[in-house]
């Protein structure tokens, strides 16, 4: 399967440093032919930080993709009943929207877009972002990575002297892991070295 023509969701969520590299990968599958459809957390929607403005970021995302993101819980519902998406896309996905997601939770966007389409038995694919990745969200993460049609992007420790238990995904294999994910297969080794930058 190509990236030509399929429809993925790119859900964003608040761990803003790495919005940045997200903004990287969102314009790699749009130029490889993908229709993205930019979905925001409220963080992402509302807050300011010293890596942006929110509205900026939203610009960004719009130019892309060309699509207005999805920014509330009765938009991000519609994905289901219209089977909107091929691939539903979290990145970066924080402990909180991991630890919500296990659990059932669905109170922003992105949580009901994940909830709305996995009723469609497709893929939904989390590329983690938390500081407590080996912490308590493990749990969470063990519970996600049993639960059928959810795949990860390879992810490792970024920080391990510092930040023990700080996982981040590889974003630069977000698109491998999408290709993969749609055949119902995991994208292997899933545990891997972290560089900052590196695919």
């Amino acid at each position: 399967m190509k990236l030509d023509g399929l429809r993925i969701g790119f859900a964003i969520t608040g761990s803003h440093c790495t919005l940045r590299e997200i903004t990287v990968v969102m314009k790699h599958l749009s130029e490889q032919g993908a229709e993205v459809t930019p979905i925001l957390s409220y963080a992402v929607e509302r807050t300011d930080t010293r890596f942006g403005k929110a509205a900026a970021w939203q610009q960004g995302f719009y130019e892309i993709s060309q699509k207005e993101p999805i920014r509330t819980i009765p938009e991000a519902e519609a994905i289901g009943p219209q089977k909107l998406l091929d691939c539903l896309l979290i990145a970066p996905c924080t402990g909180n929207t991991l630890a919500k997601l296990a659990n059932g939770i669905t109170d922003t966007p992105v949580l009901m877009a994940a909830k709305a389409h996995l009723r469609n038995l497709r893929p939904l694919v989390i590329a983690v972002s938390t500081n407590d990745g080996l912490g308590l969200n493990a749990r969470n993460i063990g519970t996600l990575l049993g639960s059928k049609n959810i795949f990860f992007v390879p992810f490792g420790q970024d920080s391990p002297s510092s930040k023990a238990n700080s996982l981040v995904a590889h974003m630069g294999k977000i698109p491998e892991t999408i290709l993969m994910a749609c055949q119902g297969i995991q994208l292997q080794p899933l545990l891997v070295e972290y560089h900052s930058g590196n695919s």
